[in-house]
Formats: C-alpha cells, structure tokens, sequence
C-alpha cells in the first residue's frame, strides 16, 4: 500500500503536526508501506492529510491538488485528520478550511470527541465517515525511568510547558497560581515552574521559568517535577500534558476542550475557581494517581497501530464519495480561492505577530 502524506518531512523544532508525520512516517514504513509526501506517483493508495492547512508552509499541496488527483485515480481514498480549531487562539479561519476540505474526504480523524459536534455546529457534514484516534507521545523519550518520586515531607514540584505564547494557553490561570505561591500556607507546600515562551505583557513573580526545551532535555526536566498543571483552553487534544503524564506527572488540568477526555483518569480537573482546592487534594491523592499512571495508554505506538488498522480498513471500503469531475477552470478557481485565503491569513498572522 502506498500512502502520501501532506507534509514536508523537515527536521529540527516544529510542532506537533511535524512531529506526528515523522512518527507515524516510520510506523508505517516499519510496517511495510511505501509513504511518499507528494502526489507525483500514479499508484497512490490513500492521500492523508495530516492537516489540511495551506497556509502553513509545511505542506506540502493542498486538498484541492489531492481531490484533483482522486479524480483522476478513483480508486484512491482521502482522509483528513482534524487536530486543530479557531477556539484554541481564537482565531476565525482554522474552521472553514477543516470543514471546507472535508467536503473532498472519505474519512475523518478526529484527535479528540468534542470537536465532532463543535464542527458540525458549524457546517461540518455528518454524514462523513469519522473516527476519534487520541494523540501518543514517544515514551522511549517522555517515560518515569529513573524518576524519584515526591516524598510527602517535601515540596510538591508542579510544571507545565507551552511553545506558543497565546494568552489561551492559560496564562491567566497560571498567574493565578503564581499569586497563590505568595502566600505563606501555598509556597510552603508547592512551587511552579514554566517551560516554554511567555506572552510579553505577563510577569510572574514567584514562578521559575525555563527557556523553551524539546526532547530528552524537556522530558528530564518534566521528570524532575512531581505534578503537571495544564490550563490551555479549548484544547483540540494537546501533547503537552501526554508528554507530563507519561513522565509520571499526574495530572492538573482545567475542564475544557479535550483535557477531560485524556485526563481525568489520570488526575484532578478544576476550574478558575477551584484552583486552590484542588491543589490540596493532589496533595492528598498524588499515591492514587501515581499508580493509575502505570496504565497509562496514549503513546505514539498506541496511536500509530490505530492509523495503520484505519488506512487498511478506509483503503477495502467503498468510497461514499461521489467523485465528481472537475473541469480546468473550477479546479483553477478552488485552488485561487484557496490561496487568497492562505494568503490573507498569513499577512494578518504577520501582521499580529509584529505589532500586537
């Protein structure tokens, strides 16, 4: 089986959608799949798009190019995996591309249940196959190998990490929890530290902060802590708070988007007002849920074993897609339409970037 994959296949410190290609990449290949990452090749079997974003300059053709190539290959399938959507930044273009390119797909990959019913909410068609295929870390990498666990006479080390610096990533939460290490009864029993890139107008005060870290030194310092917090709004799923618990982090997270989903067997929701408490239940419950972590299934094997069974089941279905023809001029025309969005998008984001 032949399987092409939207992306570039770059090297060095990209996100999660590069580090997903790469895995998912080798599992296949380990497995006997030719992957390619062009639509050059008269034989492909299943086109995959790992996210169907051509604004993004690691993809590497559009959902346009791939329709395209179905109507010439009818016998080629299309899946989109959607990992994204504009209530994580509050952006207003995520979801019209998600939804427009699944008009061309005969399956989709949802990253987590909750974005299903908020896309349909918003055009998406229920009448698309889908599936839900959770995200997995490396645990060769991320793992509890060699960690010391808290011992209850001590501080209570709490981490969480971010690469972006939107406030959405739950930096008001954060400061909260700063504010809270200032009193006397909190610093006493927990301190926090921040990994990552900070939004220029937060400061913290009673927080430790890390400069940005990836692989085997990210997962060190993880397990150099005892508790993970997260309280990153609307998450479409997250590797964040995977990588902490794999690092045997229980796990503190905020209820909303994904989290619950991947993280209330594993550890304590709040919300903004709860904070406090919940805090003091960790402290209470952290044996517990060091325990239940021993079980703790999302890892990148996990995950990819689950894509390879999908592209073999996807590949022997019957496409519910009609494949219509589309002359030179409308694939002209959707495939401009689709570029003066990406470009719109892109000079806002600049524009964003620059100046706010």
């Amino acid at each position: 089986m032949k399987i092409s994959l939207n992306v570039k296949l770059l090297d060095g410190p990209y996100g999660g959608g590069m580090q997903f290609a790469h895995s998912l990449k080798n599992y296949l290949s380990e497995r006997g799949m030719e992957v390619v990452t062009s639509l050059g090749d008269d034989d492909i079997d299943v086109i995959f798009h790992i996210a169907p974003f051509p604004f993004q300059e690691i993809y590497s053709y559009t959902y346009i190019d791939a329709y395209r190539y179905k109507i010439l290959h009818p016998k080629t399938k299309i899946i989109e995996r959607i990992n994204e959507c504009d209530e994580r930044k509050n952006t207003h273009f995520m979801n019209w591309f998600l939804i427009d390119a699944s008009r061309y797909a005969d399956h989709i990959v949802f990253i987590a249940s909750w974005l299903k019913p908020l896309l349909e909410r918003q055009g998406l068609s229920k009448e698309i196959n889908s599936s839900v295929i959770l995200n997995g870390a490396d645990n060769s990498i991320f793992n509890s190998e060699g960690k010391v666990f808290w011992d209850s006479t001590k501080k209570m080390k709490i981490v969480t990490h971010h690469w972006g610096a939107n406030s959405m990533k739950g930096h008001d939460i954060y400061l909260k929890l700063d504010s809270i290490l200032s009193r006397k009864e909190f610093s006493d029993l927990f301190e926090f530290t921040f990994i990552g890139n900070i939004p220029k107008d937060v400061h913290y005060q009673n927080t430790r902060i890390v400069s940005p870290l990836s692989g085997k030194a990210l997962a060190s310092e993880l397990k150099s802590h005892d508790i993970y917090i997260t309280a990153s709004r609307n998450e479409p799923a997250g590797m964040h708070h995977i990588e902490g618990a794999l690092s045997g982090l229980p796990l503190l997270y905020i209820e909303s988007g994904a989290l619950p989903e991947y993280c209330s067997a594993y550890g304590i929701g709040f919300t903004e007002d709860t904070l406090e408490q919940r805090l003091i239940e960790m402290r209470n419950q952290y044996a517990l849920f060091v325990k239940r972590l021993e079980e703790y299934p999302y890892t990148s094997d996990f995950m990819n074993e689950q894509y390879f069974h999908l592209l073999n089941k996807v590949m022997n279905q019957t496409s519910d897609v009609k494949v219509r023809n589309m002359s030179l001029l409308e694939f002209s025309f959707q495939q401009a339409k689709v570029f003066a969005l990406s470009f719109a998008v892109r000079v806002t984001e600049s524009v964003k970037a620059r100046f706010l």
